[in-house]
């Protein structure tokens, strides 16, 4: 839970382009006891930025494992980080999103996203990192 920052590396495989998302991850608990994770911050593609954000919902399990779902409810991917690290992965239409997941510390944890198919060629490597507490 918390504030975290985010610091994404974008790939596209196919053209040879590439850029990057900087900007914070906020994870709260809302009323149904869902997680909302929401990231707000500023992308750079070809050299131009522009602001970018995202909203998640982590439906949390009693077994220490959640669900994760796009912000409109469609499932997204299961999450299982009780060993440390999760693989996953997510059809879009005809392409295909394989995920990795990895917990480095407490306050520390890093998600890597490849998609491939006739649309995508991309890799998505992101760093996340707890913000201290005010007056920490």
């Amino acid at each position: 839970m918390g504030e975290w920052t985010v610091e994404r590396t974008l790939f596209d495989l196919g053209t040879g382009n590439s850029g990057s998302f900087r900007g914070t991850a906020v994870f709260r608990t809302d009323d149904d006891g869902r997680v909302l994770h929401t990231e707000d911050g500023e992308l750079r593609w070809g050299g131009m930025p522009g602001r970018a954000g995202r909203t998640l919902v982590l439906l949390p399990g009693p077994d220490g494992t959640c669900e994760v779902t796009f912000a409109d409810g469609r499932f997204f991917h299961d999450l299982d980080l009780r060993t440390g690290e999760w693989s996953v992965h997510h059809p879009c239409a005809a392409d295909r999103y394989e995920g990795a997941f990895a917990a480095v510390s407490h306050d520390e944890w890093h998600a890597r996203w490849r998609t491939t198919g006739p649309a995508k060629d991309h890799l998505q490597r992101t760093v996340y990192r707890r913000r201290p507490a005010a007056g920490a």
